[in-house]
């Protein structure tokens, strides 16, 4: 799962920086402060004969703060910061957010530090499933698709209030960490662009990024498309993405479909998702799927604070491959999790 469970507002996440189902610890003289959490116990069941995608605890905290301050009338600064322990085999810390900017109302925000890739408000689209999916920000392959260390983001929503429903985003980065690709120092330069279609519930999204590694002239170039609807507690989304390397090609396309059932107490949403990523002679590994499998799940919304989740991997590989950029296996996986968050 790369996303909450409970359906961020990711435009309004990044651009104001505030976090869904957050507690309010300070609201004075233009200063707010929430905190927000979450613990996440999570068990995978499988073939424990493969150990590409580890069976077993997969248990995470997270905790983090999301802070704004009013300077004038239109100008406000914001800041995120968010971390994440695993509690099970194999325990780390991971600094997932930590980034401050400046709001300037209609006129867009901007924001330096370690932030979602630009590309991720596409990918987004299908990176819904109670666990499983977002395999388009999960490798080293997709440009700027995923949390990235020493980016700056320009973001506008509404086009600068000429354009209800458009939305675009300018990042840039130049660390020694990442751009979403694996290696030495690196340059990155991303885009994107969604537009919600007025009340229809549909909206479409585009974006490019491309990145150079230091030392050398291999360019890496990502494009993605998506196309979202939601409305009557119905959500289907589509994804395609397309990046090209000077040796090689990878092209992933993601479907998925959800219906939420509410009751007294609580919402229901079963979901199923197919979800295939091809590599063509990526550093002469040869061609072959390194993801491809349907979904089945289902998640339990108790509240805005409790959410029990199962969900149902069915691999339709044939061989468990490591490709070096990623990992391929036939493995069918279950896992059960409950999600306490504030």
């Amino acid at each position: 799962m790369k996303r909450n469970l409970l359906a961020i507002a990711i435009p309004a996440l990044l651009v104001a920086g505030a976090a869904n189902a957050s507690i309010e610890v300070w609201n004075k003289d233009g200063n707010k402060l929430n905190i927000n959490g979450r613990v996440y116990a999570l068990n995978y069941l499988g073939d424990t004969k493969n150990t590409i995608d580890e069976e077993g605890d997969k248990t995470t905290a997270r905790l983090g703060f999301t802070g704004e301050t009013q300077v004038t009338d239109s100008l406000s600064g914001y800041g995120r910061a968010e971390w994440e322990t695993k509690a099970g085999k194999g325990a780390f810390k991971e600094t997932r957010y930590a980034f401050a900017g400046l709001n300037f109302g209609q006129y867009g925000s901007f924001d330096y530090g370690r932030n979602d890739g630009v590309l991720k408000a596409i990918t987004a689209y299908t990176d819904v499933l109670p666990e499983f999916g977002g395999n388009a920000s999960d490798n080293d392959l997709y440009v700027l698709s995923a949390r990235t260390n020493a980016v700056a983001t320009y973001r506008n929503s509404g086009f600068y209030g000429l354009v209800d429903g458009l939305d675009f985003a300018v990042q840039y980065g130049d660390n020694k960490a990442d751009s979403n690709l694996s290696g030495a120092d690196k340059e990155a330069f991303g885009l994107n662009a969604q537009y919600a279609i007025l009340d229809t519930g549909l909206s479409i999204g585009g974006g490019y990024a491309t990145t150079t590694k230091a030392g050398d002239d291999e360019r890496y170039k990502t494009y993605m498309a998506g196309v979202k609807y939601e409305a009557y507690n119905l959500y289907l989304g589509a994804l395609y993405s397309h990046t090209k390397h000077d040796d090689a090609k990878v092209k992933g396309f993601e479907l998925v479909a959800q219906y939420g059932f509410d009751f007294e107490v609580g919402r229901l949403t079963p979901s199923v998702a197919y979800i295939q990523h091809k590599g063509t002679d990526y550093k002469q590994a040869g061609s072959d799927y390194f993801a491809k499998y349907v979904e089945v799940g289902v998640q339990y919304d108790f509240n805005k604070n409790l959410t029990a989740v199962v969900d149902y991997k069915i691999n339709l590989l044939d061989d468990d491959k490591d490709f070096g950029y990623a990992k391929a296996d036939t493995k069918n996986t279950l896992a059960l999790g409950l999600i306490y968050q504030f």
